[in-house]
């Protein structure tokens, strides 16, 4: 069974989707196979793991977050998939200087600032035709059976995801609360 028939189901009907929650390569082809409209590798998240497992300081062009986003961009480009790539979760302004160029990043206040504080011209990093001149070998469509494999390979992505979806689902809780709450003032 392939994947686009379980998570292209939104997409195929006209909603357009922003698939978060992304850690690794796998993924964000599946995504793109989907036909996802655009998806939110997690930057910073990535690095926290890499950082706390290996007890490493990473320069922002040596991070995985940054690796795998770059990584992920270039290989859209060159095989003409439409999903937006959007960084998010960032923990400093280096990763950002790196992924330059990128379709989207979500940048806090904060980091913004320190951008615009910064004398020096930025750069761009990533650009789509560019990637289209780079070797990169096309990926079958995934499997289930092949997704579900890369991801149990993967420790990182398999632990951020998981804890991702636990800090939804408990952010999610406390907003029907906090609806129940005011409903009930309300009435």
């Amino acid at each position: 069974m392939k994947l686009r028939s379980k998570f292209g189901r939104l997409e195929s009907e006209g909603y357009k989707c922003n698939m978060t929650l992304i850690f690794c390569f796998c993924q964000a082809l599946a995504c793109a196979q989907a036909g996802a409209t655009l998806i939110s590798p997690f930057v910073g998240r990535i690095l926290d793991w890499y950082q706390k497992a290996e007890g490493k300081k990473y320069k922002p062009e040596e991070e995985p977050g940054v690796k795998s986003v770059a990584q992920i961009y270039n290989y859209y480009k060159k095989h003409g998939y439409k999903t937006i790539v959007m960084g998010a979760s960032f923990r400093n302004s280096g990763e950002i200087i790196e992924l330059s160029g990128c379709d989207r990043l979500t940048i806090a206040p904060s980091l913004l600032d320190e951008l615009s504080q910064m004398d020096m011209k930025l750069v761009k990093k990533l650009d789509e035709e560019a990637a289209k001149k780079m070797d990169i070998p096309k990926e079958p469509e995934l499997t289930e059976k092949n997704f579900r494999w890369l991801m149990n390979e993967d420790a990182m992505a398999t632990e951020k995801l998981a804890e991702g979806i636990r800090r939804f689902g408990k952010d999610t809780e406390e907003c029907e609360k906090l609806i129940k709450e005011k409903m009930g003032k309300v009435n």
